[in-house]
């Protein structure tokens, strides 16, 4: 069972029936215990890193969060779901994240000045290591990004895959169960849903 976290953020839905492309087993839930017991978690997010966490913990859902993870089940966070994994975020101030990956999120500054902020659009990801999260990606895998912050992040071992633009940016991050997507897997279309049913197969 994929269960969805719902902290009345994000692009929920789109999220849930990207899921249901691939498999029939799909909940959307804010409901404390049912995140700590789950299966699998997916922790969305758009929007601003301050305002997610900040609902993620007026509703309680940050221990049970973390006690799912502890307790080994196959957790994605996308886009600022992923950002969340994080320690700390420095958009419009300071935020503590969730802790799961060390690391921080800091402001997109492109090298490139003619390139605009946010990210917004397709760019290739490029794996550096093996892992059942990309299986059976094509090699020029495009995914829709849209972003303005990156994750600056401490152990670079736990870049699995990384986009190019302006400068070298984590696409893929991830640590044993803890997986987490920069872009969009949900607007990524078939490359997406290849994502988002090898994640569903973890075990």
């Amino acid at each position: 069972m994929i269960t969805i976290i719902d902290y009345g953020i994000g692009n929920l839905h789109s999220i849930e029936r990207a899921f249901q492309h691939v498999t029939s087993e799909v909940i959307r839930t804010d409901d404390p215990e049912a995140i700590e017991q789950a299966d699998r978690l997916v922790l969305p997010g758009v929007g601003a890193f301050g305002a997610c966490i900040r609902e993620v913990r007026k509703r309680g859902l940050e221990q049970p969060i973390q006690k799912a993870a502890a307790r080994g089940v196959p957790f994605l966070g996308i886009c600022v779901g992923m950002q969340m994994l994080f320690e700390s975020s420095s958009e419009k101030g300071w935020h503590t994240g969730l802790g799961l990956l060390k690391g921080s999120i800091e402001a997109l500054k492109p090298k490139n000045s003619t390139l605009k902020v946010p990210h917004m659009g397709w760019n290739v990801i490029l794996p550096m290591r093996l892992t059942p999260l990309l299986y059976k990606l094509p090699e020029d895998a495009n995914c829709y990004f849209a972003h303005s912050f990156f994750a600056n992040i401490t152990n670079p071992q736990e870049v699995i895959a990384y986009t190019e633009y302006g400068d070298i940016l984590p696409a893929v991050v991830g640590r044993d169960n803890i997986y987490g997507v920069q872009f969009h897997p949900e607007k990524s279309h078939d490359v997406g849903l290849r994502i988002l049913s090898n994640f569903a197969q973890l075990v």
